[in-house]
């Protein structure tokens, strides 16, 4: 399925050509796909390139619509709402997008990616059996993912005794994410200081806040708004002095100090494969919702060096990436 097959329209939406519609048989299906963020493009292309390989080629067996809307309700609503009357199943990225589709759509079968909680914020009525119109992929294994970042930061600055949790005010991931961190906090004999960001426009006040919290360290809690602005939080954490630790590698790339989250062009294969199983007679109430198939680590030794940090050696040789 290549790039050159689909025609983009105003508003990002990207549809066959009616002519190619003309085309099509009895028995092809219409998949919409909604994906948020900077890297919207590049996940689609490896979920099409899936599919491709189950067997589906657009304009013959499969019309996919596709949109990559900005990291707003508002926005995502819009993408929906224009799609859901020409579609027979829905592909939505993030928890921003799978919350505002719950609210549109109950009859749908929809295919969530990269969703924190699913049975906390009400997307599923469980793991093994969503019931309802909606299954997919978390964006986190376990509750304790956070609890392996947090333990990441303290054995990457052992004198750590306090540290910032930055969080997007109203995302629906962060009710989950802080009864993790909390706890694992607790354990570790951490204090916490929770800052809340609404916008980006948030942000310098927020490491302003920050700095003067007298803390020893950073967590991000991973969001589409935290994941938006990634580069800019960590260059922010880094003109502050603070060792970071983030839910996605983009954000170690562009100077946060390390990551651990899960592959999200892995998740986007993933949710191919739902998308096949939905064509040949499965349920979405029936399928399970998976974790993600590969978990990542990524350091960046020059941000370390910078901070005046040893990352212990076998922190670094378990990392997949390592930044020097």
């Amino acid at each position: 399925m290549k790039r050159r097959e689909f025609i983009a329209l105003a508003g990002g939406l990207t549809i066959l050509p009616l002519a190619a519609r003309a085309q099509l048989s009895a028995k092809s299906w219409r998949l919409g796909y909604v994906g948020t963020g900077g890297l919207g493009n590049q996940l689609f292309e490896e979920f099409a390139q899936k599919l491709n390989t189950l067997g589906y080629v657009a304009g013959k067996n499969i019309v996919v619509s596709r949109a990559i809307a900005s990291p707003e309700a508002k926005a995502v609503e819009a993408a929906v709402t224009k799609l859901l009357p020409e579609i027979d199943i829905l592909v939505i990225w993030g928890t921003v997008g799978a919350t505002v589709v719950k609210r549109l759509n109950q009859s749908v079968p929809t295919v969530f990616l990269s969703v924190g909680a699913p049975v906390d914020i009400g997307l599923v009525q469980s793991l093994s059996h969503p019931g309802g119109n909606m299954t997919g992929v978390s964006f986190e294994a376990a509750i304790d993912t956070y609890a392996k970042r947090l333990q990441m930061l303290k054995e990457a600055v052992p004198s750590l005794e306090r540290i910032a949790v930055l969080a997007a005010q109203g995302d629906s991931n962060v009710l989950f994410a802080m009864n993790s961190i909390e706890q694992a906090a607790s354990e570790m004999h951490v204090a916490l200081k929770t800052i809340y960001v609404k916008t980006a426009d948030d942000l310098p006040a927020a490491f302003a806040e920050i700095q003067q919290s007298n803390v020893g360290g950073l967590i991000v809690i991973a969001g589409l708004l935290t994941a938006e602005n990634s580069k800019t939080i960590a260059e922010l954490a880094l003109a502050k002095h603070l060792p970071s630790c983030h839910g996605f590698r983009e954000a170690v790339v562009a100077g946060g100090l390390m990551s651990l989250g899960p592959d999200l062009f892995a998740i986007a294969r993933q949710g191919a494969v739902y998308v096949d199983k939905i064509i040949h007679g499965a349920n979405a109430a029936d399928l399970p919702v998976e974790q993600p198939d590969r978990y990542e680590t990524f350091i960046n030794l020059k941000t370390a060096n910078a901070l005046g940090l040893a990352i212990p050696a076998y922190l670094v040789a378990g990392a997949d990436k390592v930044i020097e």
